[in-house]
């Protein structure tokens, strides 16, 4: 808990070095630039007063958890959409070439156009096979 405080102690206290140097280095009267420094102060002190740390430090906490479960989620629905998109232009680009194939009336390149198209649509359904158990 010590160490709790300690921290915010330092948090708080290079806030208030910070406020309190942009206050003095601002183009003002003196008397203007303490006044002004005293009520950023004063705020920054009864703000202080109302954080619960505890609270904070539990909050920060179950939020970068969530963060990062729906980081982690994303990435597995992306990779397989992607992977779902690329496969299905892939196939498209198979049939491109076999119906081109049977246009231009030659059955050896038909043939042939029709084995790659087969083959690729079994390694395709096997590497999302593999992506979706991953998941």
């Amino acid at each position: 808990m010590s160490k709790k405080k300690n921290g915010f102690g330092k948090f708080l206290t290079g806030a208030l070095v910070g406020a309190g140097l942009g206050v003095l280095f601002a183009p003002k009267k003196g008397a203007e630039t303490r006044k002004e420094l005293k009520q950023k102060f004063d705020e920054l002190l009864a703000k202080a007063k109302e954080i619960d740390v505890d609270e904070v430090k539990d909050t920060v906490e179950n939020k970068i958890e969530e963060i990062k479960a729906e980081l982690e989620d994303l990435d597995k629905e992306k990779v397989m959409k992607v992977a779902k998109q690329k496969a299905k232009q892939i196939e498209e680009k198979c049939n491109e070439l076999l119906n081109y194939a049977i246009e231009k009336g030659t059955p050896v390149l038909e043939k042939t156009a029709d084995s790659v198209r087969v083959k690729t649509i079994e390694v395709i359904k096997q590497i999302l096979n593999k992506l979706e158990k991953e998941n």
